[in-house]
């Protein structure tokens, strides 16, 4: 008997229903979707100050071995934008943490050849541009 006036208040409310399930529907995808775009608008951000500082470290690398600048091209310059690169490839995707965690090995062996050993800049360069790359492919995979 109290199953019948069960289904008699359910066909009353059908509309009702289905409005609140639409509603909690809606509001799921909505919650979702605005998680979704803050997620890659901070991959994002960050992807595009780890180019800045990739720039800005092979600037360094680039006065230090072809110019022979020690002012702008001094080595130790180059530690704030390699460790700044680990700090934003930590909100990267895996590849970039590892391409990042990767130049930091190669720029720690090799730093304080820069401007002596043409091979020390060309390890340092690949590494950099093997994170630029990495970097670049996560940003065009992003929705």
């Amino acid at each position: 008997m109290m199953a019948d006036g069960f289904f008699v208040q359910v066909r009353r409310n059908q509309v009702a229903l289905i409005s609140l399930l639409v509603a909690c529907t809606s509001l799921a995808y909505a919650t979702w979707r605005n998680e979704a775009t803050e997620a890659n608008r901070n991959l994002r951000a960050a992807g595009f100050e780890m180019i800045r500082e990739i720039a800005g470290l092979e600037r360094v690398v680039f006065f230090a071995h072809y110019d022979r600048d020690v002012t702008q091209g001094n080595p130790r310059l180059g530690w704030s934008h390699v460790l700044t690169l680990v700090d934003l490839a930590a909100l990267q995707t895996a590849p970039v943490r590892s391409r990042a965690e990767a130049l930091r090995s190669v720029w720690q062996d090799n730093w304080q050849a820069l401007g002596i050993d043409d091979a020390a800049a060309d390890v340092v360069t690949m590494a950099i541009d093997g994170l630029r790359s990495e970097v670049l492919a996560g940003l065009s995979a992003l929705d």
